[in-house]
């Protein structure tokens, strides 16, 4: 794999911004970290297994997820992404559904993999007598990263329309966003009107996409980034350590607000002090990305980064599943403690051994394996039910989860179904081979 990274490191062509790839990798390696760290499961007084969650076991803990809750980064580095492929395909005068559909293609293939998998855990968990409530604590933890790919998509599909809002008012589309953030916000503290927040997963998210167009123009020299990083950083010292929102960047256990189901005003001010601070670092990351180890070494994590994110609590689990059987070694450790903290490297290297060999097997799914050959654009109205299917079934997967506190499968089939369908109406994945083969 190394090797292979190494020719396509070496074919790069000397105009790419090696950056952006660096970014990705980068907020998703963090990602990962993050997810390993503040899960805390431990074994309890009475021999039960407590899913404890160390950002509430640990409150100063609650700070950290300022540098590892790094989704804005990914957004910002989409941005960017999306101008680039858009504009790329405007000047082909290629199709929207040509162009849109690759972009769901590329996102979702590798998801399909996990989701059966787990339903088949779920389903074989249920019939072996495993309590329904195991089966899905086990099945939620692994599947939460899905959330953030129903996002994307609606975020990506809406890239032409904000593309030309940014073209139009420039700076002055990313503050109506931010407009529409603190309004959305002002709704859901102060007059308590329900489910309004979930507005702001538009708001928020697109408000920072909106940032990766800048970026793409050249917009965010490094005077502007510093301001912009500046400028966020009190913004969001302001709103959670002398205003109404908690520190943490995460849903903490029991906490009243959440800053990122639905994102806050402050998980937006978060973004922008991200986006300041890594621009601000471009010349410098740019000069060191001229190294061809590291450079090899991003190239090969952006060939596996879905396949890393999708997996990596997969093997978490696995690891845990592992040392229960073995009688709770290593969770007798209280979370927080000293010895729990000495002990995390050796976990750490645990959940890397276990996570390689599931990317040696399935990150061919992030290599377009199945890619759909389409000889005319994909209509309109099939693309639009087809990313609907998939977004609900994503997020469904996380809301509720595919495991099922009833009926005898154990497996909510419809929420496993609806990627898969929505794939075969846009014209790619195994429910679409089966019906064309």
């Amino acid at each position: 794999m190394w090797n292979k990274a190494k020719a396509l490191a070496e074919q790069a062509p000397p105009e790419r911004n090696r950056y952006v790839d660096f970014l990705r990798a980068l907020s998703i390696l963090a990602v990962v970290v993050g997810h390993w760290l503040v899960a805390a499961p431990y074994i309890g007084a009475n021999g039960e297994v407590v899913g404890g969650h160390l950002l509430g076991i640990l409150p100063w803990t609650q700070w950290l997820t300022w540098g590892f809750q790094v989704m804005p980064i990914f957004f910002l580095v989409g941005g960017y992404s999306n101008g680039v492929s858009w504009a790329s395909s405007r000047a082909k005068n290629r199709h929207y559904s040509d162009w849109f559909a690759s972009r769901i293609q590329r996102l979702i293939n590798p998801v399909f993999p996990v989701l059966l998998a787990w339903a088949a855990f779920a389903f074989l968990a249920t019939q072996a007598g495993m309590e329904r409530a195991t089966v899905r604590m086990a099945v939620e933890l692994a599947l939460v990263p899905v959330w953030f790919l129903a996002v994307y998509l609606v975020v990506t599909a809406l890239a032409p329309l904000t593309w030309t809002l940014w073209e139009r008012l420039g700076f002055g589309s990313i503050a109506l966003l931010v407009v529409a953030a603190i309004v959305i916000d002002w709704l859901t503290l102060a007059l308590d009107v329900p489910y309004v927040n979930f507005l702001n997963f538009l708001f928020v998210w697109v408000g920072i996409h909106q940032l990766g167009y800048a970026w793409q123009q050249g917009r965010l020299a490094q005077g502007r980034a510093l301001a912009l990083f500046v400028g966020g950083l009190a913004a969001l010292i302001g709103l959670t350590v002398y205003g109404p929102y908690p520190i943490a960047m995460i849903g903490v256990p029991g906490a009243e607000i959440t800053n990122s189901m639905p994102p806050t005003l402050a998980l937006l001010a978060l973004g922008v002090t991200q986006a300041g601070l890594v621009l601000a670092l471009e010349p410098w990351g740019r000069k060191l990305l001229d190294n061809l180890t590291l450079w090899t070494a991003t190239v090969l994590m952006n060939g596996m980064i879905m396949t890393v994110y999708l997996w990596h609590l997969t093997a978490y689990v696995l690891v845990m599943v592992a040392a229960w059987i073995a009688g709770g070694i290593g969770l007798h450790m209280a979370p927080g403690s000293t010895e729990w903290w000495w002990s995390r490297p050796v976990w750490f290297a645990l959940y890397i051994a276990v996570l390689l060999p599931l990317i040696a097997v399935f990150a061919r799914y992030e290599r377009g394996m199945g890619a759909a050959k389409r000889d005319k654009p994909v209509p309109h109205l099939r693309l639009v039910l087809g990313m609907i299917a998939i977004c609900i079934g994503l997020a469904m997967t996380a809301a509720i989860s595919i495991a099922s506190p009833a009926g005898v499968t154990g497996v909510r089939l419809w929420v496993v179904a609806l990627p898969f369908v929505g794939a075969a109406l846009v014209g790619f994945g195994p429910v679409y081979r089966w019906v064309r083969g």
